[in-house]
């Protein structure tokens, strides 16, 4: 795990020092080394910095920016299966001097071109120059675990794994993309391939830039191709369901797992497990614990102040497992602290506040190890979410009821505020679902469904919260990628979620947290052979009579008894509203304000105001919607003044 920056100036204009402080200050990234060049390839100017997290070959021979036959690579991630890949690179006449998955990749593109990206079990996101015919290749891995942003405007071509570096840029002109603000305002992050900034793009997961700086299409017209998609979550679930008996399934996904799982436990520094206690971390701890003696170190936080608390579970667990475990004690205190810096770190807009306590686990677990598994993705591959068991439990059943009737019944939730209801107002997450409700019952088909659960924010209510008229950005929210034939409303939502909100939200969430704490993430969930197993299953495999993540929990009860794992989730929410109320109300004000609002000529001060003055006034249900719009105030605040 590491950080890059680079550029590709056609005006052979930008400085030593600029690279410098592009690299330097994602130093938390890899704070174990650094390196920069600048190279000039005829009469264009290329730099390459690297900042380095050593994981695995920790001698200067995983050094970067890496050279060899001409290319140069800057890398950030991964490449599990490198060992194989080198071996068959050997057989084909291929040398190496090192053990890096790094030079592994290099070697790979010069023998395969952007063949060798369907080689590689990892994630990954990188790019390589060629050094004498110009050449300039960039990729990123199949889920979009790494991130990789780009910026090319007037000659200048910038490339990094933060959107941080570019400000260290002279020539980058941060002028903010109202259509994106539109959009994170809407789904609490700004969606790929979309960037806050104008002339900024993320790469999309699954997807490759490949151009040549000596072209006039690039140098003279100042013109880039379009990325070129290698792999897609559709592919999978196009294809025909398997024919094949819930037990050979089980059997099966067992295997895949645990192979996805041992795989990422290659590393030459100490690795640990994320352990909450649920079906998807309990997973991989038995998937690993079972095949050794050696016991695997296993770590779990709780914040008793806030009812986040999963540690007498999780202690459980371990304990029938046989794991090194640890307890990760934090105070409502040091989540609240953490909170400010938010806008350092997520660099870009962003609202999920589950990234403080995955924050705090990772900044804790950092004093005992450098790797830490984690669990992400397991909703969007085996069918977790609460959103699809709302669908297949009662989307039949409210299509059924008149329109006049639905529409009468959100008119009456906008009535009555969360908080008056008796014992649903202190279930988990109710406010947030409450608010959703309403636009559920307004159109309850599985694309609404999926679009008014996604956003905090509808179109109507976004034109009346922005000061001027803005086009909707296209996202992946809205898809028909998934054939007639292969339709099913389950499969809609998941493949939705995997190309939405796991890369926007729950990836971006986790990169950045695990970077905090220059610790390194790993997902094997996230390995493409689960996913693409997965999608082959039939439906039921994975929601069965009601009942979420069925296959999965049917592996997981092998290792674990079902009477110790069967509970209610909690997820890792915190007490938005409670927080908004009290510890941050000063913090509202002093951000969310008629002045600020006016003198960025963004929002309509009206409507913010009534969101935020409403809120206190008791609409509690609207607490993420005032923490939408917080998130980007202290963003602004920090990357605009």
């Amino acid at each position: 795990m590491c950080g890059i920056a680079g550029f590709i100036d056609t005006n052979s204009s930008s400085l030593l020092e600029e690279l410098n402080r592009m690299t330097d200050v994602m130093k938390h990234r890899g704070p174990d080394g650094r390196d920069v060049q600048i190279l000039q390839i005829s009469d264009v100017q290329v730099g390459l910095g690297h900042r380095r997290l050593s994981i695995i070959d920790l001698t200067e021979t995983g050094t970067q920016p890496m050279y060899f036959n001409n290319h140069w690579i800057c890398f950030n991630g991964e490449v599990y299966n490198f060992a194989e890949i080198k071996e068959e690179l050997v057989s084909l006449g291929h040398s190496f001097i090192g053990n890096s998955d790094t030079e592994v990749i290099l070697h790979a593109y010069i023998e395969w071109g952007d063949k060798c990206l369907h080689k590689f079990i990892g994630m990954f996101a990188f790019l390589i120059v060629n050094a004498e015919n110009g050449n300039v290749f960039m990729a990123r891995d199949r889920a979009g675990i790494k991130p990789f942003y780009y910026y090319w405007h007037k000659g200048l071509f910038l490339f990094a794994s933060e959107l941080k570096a570019f400000h260290e840029h002279n020539r980058f002109e941060k002028r903010i993309d109202r259509s994106a603000v539109q959009a994170f305002i809407q789904y609490g992050s700004v969606p790929t391939p979309h960037c806050i900034f104008e002339n900024t793009k993320k790469l999309a997961p699954g997807h490759f830039l490949q151009f040549n700086m000596h072209d006039s299409s690039f140098k003279v017209n100042h013109q880039l191709p379009k990325p070129q998609q290698y792999w897609s979550v559709y592919d999978a679930y196009n294809k025909e369901k398997i024919s094949i008996s819930l037990d050979e399934a089980t059997q099966k996904t067992e295997e895949i797992l645990t192979s996805a799982c041992h795989y990422r436990m290659v590393a030459d520094v100490p690795v640990g497990v994320f352990l909450s206690g649920g079906y998807d971390s309990a997973s991989v701890a038995a998937l690993l614990q079972k095949d050794t003696k050696e016991k695997l170190k296993t770590f779990t936080i709780s914040v008793p102040d806030i009812g986040l608390d999963e540690a007498p579970y999780a202690k459980e667990v371990a304990a029938h497992l046989g794991t090194d475990h640890t307890e990760i004690a934090c105070t409502e205190k040091e989540a609240i602290a953490l909170i400010t810096d938010l806008p350092f770190h997520y660099d870009e807009p962003f609202a999920d506040s589950s990234a403080i306590p995955t924050t705090l686990v990772s900044l804790a677990a950092r004093k005992h190890v450098t790797v830490a598994l984690s669990a992400d993705a397991g909703d969007e591959v085996f069918a977790g979410y609460n959103r699809y068991d709302f669908l297949l439990r009662y989307g039949k059943k409210m299509n059924a009821i008149p329109g006049f009737l639905r529409k009468a019944a959100a008119g009456t939730m906008e009535l009555i505020p969360s908080n008056y209801l008796p014992i649903l107002k202190n279930k988990y997450n109710f406010h947030n679902r409450y608010e959703k409700l309403k636009g559920v019952l307004k159109d309850p088909s599985p694309s609404n469904i999926m679009l008014s659960l996604s956003q905090q924010f509808t179109d109507q209510q976004m034109s009346r919260l922005m000061k001027d008229r803005h086009d909707f950005l296209q996202t992946l929210y809205v898809s028909d990628k998934l054939k007639a034939e292969n339709y099913s409303p389950l499969a809609y939502m998941m493949a939705i979620d995997y190309e939405t909100y796991l890369v926007d939200d729950i990836l971006q969430k986790v990169d950045r947290a695990t970077m905090t704490a220059s610790l390194e993430g790993r997902e094997p969930y996230l390995d493409h052979r689960v996913i693409e197993w997965a999608a082959s299953l039939p439906d039921d495999f994975k929601y069965r009579n009601g009942e979420k993540k069925f296959i999965l929990k049917e592996v997981v009860h092998r290792y674990i008894p079902k009477s110790m794992m069967d509970r209610p989730k909690m997820g890792f929410a915190i007490p938005l509203a409670h927080w908004l109320k009290n510890d941050l109300k000063d913090l509202v004000f002093s951000f969310i304000n008629e002045s600020n609002i006016d003198s960025q000529g963004i929002f309509n001060w009206n409507e913010i105001q009534k969101i935020r003055d409403d809120f206190y006034r008791g609409k509690t249900e609207y607490d993420a919607k005032l923490w939408y719009i917080l998130m980007f105030q202290m963003w602004y605040d920090r990357w605009m003044k």
